[in-house]
């Protein structure tokens, strides 16, 4: 099964290629590029890497987040399009997830933070079964400072990962059963997300193509201004 896998859930813009036994090809771009103005531009330049086409295409994943709201519906808008016109399943899997599948192999526990703005984070917690990834803590929001005294009461070795801990913490602050995942580790991967797609679509647990809509937890700023707006108006 040959899947294409699309990532805007944070600044770091990824699209990746892979089958079940190899990953055929990823590009990742962190910058300040709108993901609209470089997706599709990813996708293509990754199925010439690979050395494949659109009609070669088993099914299509997409972090679905949390993570940036604009990211997000452009991800997901282009998976849903993609997925519709060439008739393939679609799997759509959590930016959290995606982050901590990274770490394969950590035996102790991992926090993945996506940043939520106003000193806070999603933050979800995994641990690895043998090859699987199993979420232990469902995700929540949680101010960092608060998740940093809560993390220090568990007992064993814990490692974060995501933007979060890459823009809010270091090394110094942490406490002593805590550490940063390596830098390349800090930022979500398409090929973390082409792998737990693959695993999905395998399993049968296909997205809704109508209905499958980004995980945001809250509204935005925008949304909460708009409403603001209008209330004092009101």
């Amino acid at each position: 099964m040959l899947i294409l896998a699309l990532d805007t859930a944070t600044k770091a813009s990824g699209v990746a290629l892979a089958d079940e036994n190899t990953l055929l090809a990823e590009i990742v771009v962190e910058g300040n590029d709108f993901h609209s103005e470089t997706l599709i531009n990813h996708i293509d330049m990754a199925l010439k890497i690979a050395g494949a086409e659109k009609k070669d295409l088993s099914g299509i994943a997409v972090d679905v987040g949390p993570g940036s709201f604009t990211g997000l519906r452009i991800g997901i808008a282009a998976a849903k399009a993609m997925a519709y016109a060439l008739n393939l399943p679609l799997a759509g899997v959590t930016s959290l997830a995606a982050m901590a599948a990274g770490l394969y192999g950590f035996g102790g526990r991992i926090f993945s933070l996506i940043d939520a703005q106003k000193a806070s984070a999603y933050v979800a917690g995994y641990v690895f079964d043998g090859e699987n990834l199993r979420a232990e803590y469902p995700v929540k929001i949680m101010k960092v400072q608060d998740f940093l005294e809560f993390a220090a009461e568990l007992e064993g070795e814990i490692v974060l990962t995501g933007d979060a801990a890459k823009k809010r913490l270091t090394a110094a602050e942490l406490p002593k059963n805590i550490r940063l995942a390596p830098p390349r580790l800090l930022m979500p991967r398409a090929s973390e997300v082409a792998r737990l797609g693959l695993k999905k679509l395998a399993a049968g647990e296909c997205a809704d193509l109508m209905t499958l809509e980004p995980l945001y937890l809250r509204r935005s700023e925008a949304e909460i201004l708009w409403d603001k707006r209008h209330a004092d108006n009101s």
